[in-house]
């Protein structure tokens, strides 16, 4: 109905599953990085789950269109089965042969047939792959008949692999103390959360770009951090509260909206009562991941050859290379002045009369040899609440971060906040700086602690004022990869820069690059455009970054250490 009055070819926000619409956020490739990894596991489990509408279909998708030739992939997308019934659509999807008889076959007729079926396609050398969707519906029966089907295997390899599909609460299942040796079989995880206000923008513009728009997005800057806002990041919710709020503008003949038409497209869409409660709801993606990053040696010899041309350079040489990750909001002005001390400007001064530069350093100032991790009773003291954890972490960059507000008021402090739930110590240590990160006990309970520093003997841990070293092997068995951290943002950055953006933050990308790269002079342009683009690559490169050459946390982060702007950094011993 309004796409001709917006210069569509057709409707953008569809919810049926149109691939021309395929929207890959960075959670979306790390989850399906997860699933083809699983498929190289040699057996066991994988574990997916997401909250209603935030892609697990759409990664589904993807991974079964880059399933390794040789793998036979056996799909059930309604688990609301009987154990008999189960295990005749695995037959059935596997092409196992069942003996006929003139009774139903029994549980022992259809495994046999199955565990047949696999060693034949096994000799043959291929892989076989269950998946199974709506997972959260399988009955605690049916999740210990498939730990029992983990159990056909040869000598050297198990014959199935499983992967289950599912809502948060799978998670809460697996973790009963009854799902103890299922939940031990789960070689990799991945919650899939929602979309960034970033992202959730860059949503917006892909769709609505793949429908046809050659102009100006309808939707301004404030529309865009409202629909994140009501919609929590989850990409259905986005296509409905989006396709609603263009039909309003539609309606009143507005060939741009704002706030005010998508609140009221909330309120038709979700009910006020319910828009209310989304414009407030924080959403929180959690990864338990149990997959290890890869160098790439191909990759390091180019950052190495860009970093020589441009003067970029990582910051230890012959240190892994680490993918970037996922973005939440963003980074520092490093176009105000011609140095690095002076673009950081006049040095706020604390509550107690210390700069940002004196907390940095008192951050680092940590014991010699902080004692071990006691995994009993040092547990017991750690906090519980992350907002109040990462109240703590804020006080670092002399940010004052009430202990209920979350992330949402880092920005009145120029900070971004910036969450992966992928991180690992690799990928800390290139970023340099203090974060929070979360553990949890077998039991499922979490809690969150300030991650200050690196040594040989692990990861320096802090929660107020106790620290504590934490060996590396117990730090892999508590860490579930949920890593956050703040970093200073530019004048006028309100997402991941693109080509195409223009304003001060842009202006402060080019100027930051051509100082670390030690060009003469700096860039008076404020457009991002295919110049920059080049630059920010290489950079991202020669940093170990992935170089998509679009500006978001971590590259900017990268770039503020380089230029040494005053930010808290890691303590090493």
């Amino acid at each position: 109905m309004y796409a001709s009055f917006f210069g569509l070819q057709q409707a953008p926000f569809t919810i049926a599953p149109d691939p021309r619409f395929l929207f890959m956020s960075e959670r979306h490739r790390e989850a399906l990085a997860h699933l083809l990894y699983g498929v190289q596991g040699g057996g066991g489990f994988v574990l997916l789950t997401g909250e209603i509408g935030a892609g697990k279909t759409t990664v589904c998708r993807c991974f079964l269109e880059q399933v390794p030739a040789g793998c036979r992939v056996a799909y059930i997308f309604n688990p609301k089965l009987s154990v008999i019934e189960l295990l005749q659509s695995v037959c059935d999807e596997f092409g196992a042969a069942v003996p006929a008889g003139p009774q139903p076959a029994s549980i022992k007729t259809l495994v046999d047939a199955l565990n047949a079926n696999l060693l034949a396609s096994h000799a043959l050398g291929n892989n076989s792959l269950l998946i199974i969707d709506e997972a959260q519906h399988l009955s605690t029966e049916l999740l210990e008949q498939l730990r029992l089907l983990t159990n056909l295997e040869t000598s050297q390899r198990k014959l199935l692999q499983i992967i289950l599909i599912g809502q948060p609460e799978l998670r809460g299942m697996l973790a009963s103390p009854g799902m103890e040796q299922l939940a031990q079989r789960v070689i990799a995880r991945y919650h899939l959360g929602a979309l960034s206000a970033a992202e959730t923008a860059a949503y917006v513009s892909h769709r609505l770009a793949v429908a046809g728009l050659a102009g100006a997005n309808p939707f301004d800057a404030a529309a865009l951090r409202r629909i994140h806002a009501l919609s929590g990041g989850v990409p259905r919710r986005i296509n409905l509260l989006c396709d609603r709020a263009l039909l309003g503008a539609f309606a009143e003949g507005r060939a741009q909206l704002g706030r005010r038409i998508v609140d009221r497209a909330a309120g038709e869409v979700f009910g006020s009562d319910r828009a209310g409660r989304l414009a407030t709801q924080r959403t929180r993606g959690v990864a338990l991941t149990g997959v290890a990053g890869v160098a790439l040696a191909s990759v390091a010899l180019v950052a190495a050859a860009l970093g020589g041309l441009f003067g970029w350079q990582a910051r230890a040489p012959g240190s892994a290379l680490v993918p970037a990750q996922a973005a939440v909001a963003s980074a520092v002005d490093v176009a105000a002045a011609p140095d690095a001390a002076s673009a950081a400007g006049p040095e706020p001064q604390a509550a107690g009369g210390a700069s940002p530069a004196a907390a940095s350093a008192a951050a680092a100032a940590l014991p010699a040899a902080p004692p071990l991790f006691n995994d009993g009773a040092d547990w017991a003291r750690l906090p519980r609440d992350p907002a109040k954890a990462l109240a703590e972490l804020a006080g670092l960059w002399q940010a004052d971060l009430p202990a209920d507000t979350g992330c949402a008021r880092a920005e009145r402090a120029g900070l971004g906040c910036w969450r992966s739930t992928a991180g690992s110590l690799p990928l800390i240590d290139r970023l340099d700086r203090p974060v929070l990160i979360a553990l949890a006990d077998a039991a499922g309970r979490e809690a969150h602690v300030r991650l200050l520093g690196l040594s040989p003997q692990g990861a320096v841990l802090a929660s107020g004022d106790r620290q504590w070293t934490m060996p590396a092997a117990l730090l892999a068995a508590r860490w579930r990869g949920e890593v956050t951290t703040f970093w200073r943002m530019p004048a006028g950055y309100v997402q991941v820069l693109a080509p195409g953006a223009r304003g001060p933050a842009v202006a402060a990308l080019a100027a930051g690059l051509a100082r670390v790269a030690g060009l003469p002079g700096a860039p008076s342009g404020d457009r991002y455009d295919a110049a920059l683009l080049q630059q920010v690559a290489a950079f991202q490169l020669a940093q170990g970054l992935k170089p998509d050459g679009l500006a978001g946390p971590t590259t900017f982060m990268m770039l503020n250490r380089a230029l040494g702007l005053d930010e808290p950094r890691l303590s090493r011993e």
